[in-house]
C-alpha cells in the first residue's frame, strides 16, 4: 500500500468541536420542546445537517414543512458558528500538531474531506486555514457521508487517485464512505474498532510511524 496523500475527516479526527455541537441542537429542542440526549447529538456524527436535524425531530409530536426545517437548520448553524468563534490555535491538541507534522515532514499531500459546511471557518479559527493542499467540505458536495463524494473530491483537489490516499475517520459514516470510495481506512476515538479499518488509531500522532511501517 503506496500512500501519497492523507486525507483527515474534521471534527472528532483533528479537533473536536461535539460540545459545540450538543449545545446548538439542545437548544434548538429546548425551542421546540423535543427531547435531546448526548446519544441522539452522537447519531449526528459524520452526517449532513439537515440529516441530523431529521433525527432531532423524530421525536416532535408534529411533521414541520421544508421551510420551517431550513428555517430551525439555519438557526443552529448560527448558534453554532457563534460558539465556535470561541475557538483558537490552542485548542489544537499537542497530538494533533506533532501528527501534521510528522506527516507533512514525509512529504505526503494533506486534505481535509468534510462534510461540514463550516469547515473552513473552524480550520481559520484553529489556525490551519492555509496549511492543508486542500479541503473539500459540505459547500462543494450533494450527499454526505456514507456517500464518498466528499472524499473523492479531495482525492481529486489532491491530483492523487484513491486507491493512494489514507481517509482518517472518528464515525462509522466515514468508515463506509471511504470504502465506497475505494480508500483505505485509519479509524480513530468511535471509529477505531472498525474492522473495515486498515489502521486503528489510539492516537493521531502514531500514524506516521504506522504508514513508514507501511
Amino acid at each position: 500500500m503506496e500512500i501519497k496523500g492523507v486525507i483527515f475527516d474534521l471534527d472528532g479526527v483533528l479537533c473536536s468541536t461535539d460540545r459545540f455541537h450538543f449545545a446548538a441542537w439542545q437548544s434548538l429542542a429546548q425551542q421546540l420542546n423535543v427531547p435531546f440526549t448526548e446519544a441522539d447529538n452522537r447519531r449526528m456524527r459524520g452526517v449532513s445537517r439537515m440529516e441530523s436535524l431529521d433525527i432531532l425531530l423524530e421525536k416532535a409530536d408534529r411533521v414541520f414543512s421544508t421551510a420551517e426545517k431550513e428555517a430551525f437548520a439555519s438557526a443552529k448553524n448560527d448558534r453554532y458558528r457563534a460558539l465556535l468563534a470561541g475557538l483558537s490555535p490552542a485548542d489544537l491538541s499537542e497530538d494533533t500538531k506533532q501528527a501534521l507534522a510528522a506527516l507533512r515532514a514525509m512529504g505526503l499531500k494533506l486534505a481535509v474531506g468534510s462534510s461540514s459546511r463550516n469547515a473552513r471557518f473552524i480550520l481559520d479559527r484553529l489556525g490551519l486555514g492555509s496549511f492543508f493542499d486542500a479541503v473539500a467540505d459540505g459547500t462543494e458536495i450533494a450527499r454526505s457521508k456514507p456517500d464518498p463524494e466528499v472524499f473523492l473530491l479531495a482525492a481529486r483537489k489532491l491530483a492523487l487517485p484513491p486507491a493512494r490516499c489514507l481517509v482518517v475517520e472518528d464515525a462509522s459514516a466515514g468508515i463506509s464512505a471511504a470504502v465506497a470510495g475505494g480508500f483505505a481506512a485509519a479509524g480513530i476515538s468511535t471509529a477505531k474498532g472498525d474492522e473495515r479499518a486498515v489502521f486503528h488509531l489510539a492516537n493521531l500522532s502514531d500514524l506516521a510511524a504506522l504508514l513508514t511501517r507501511g
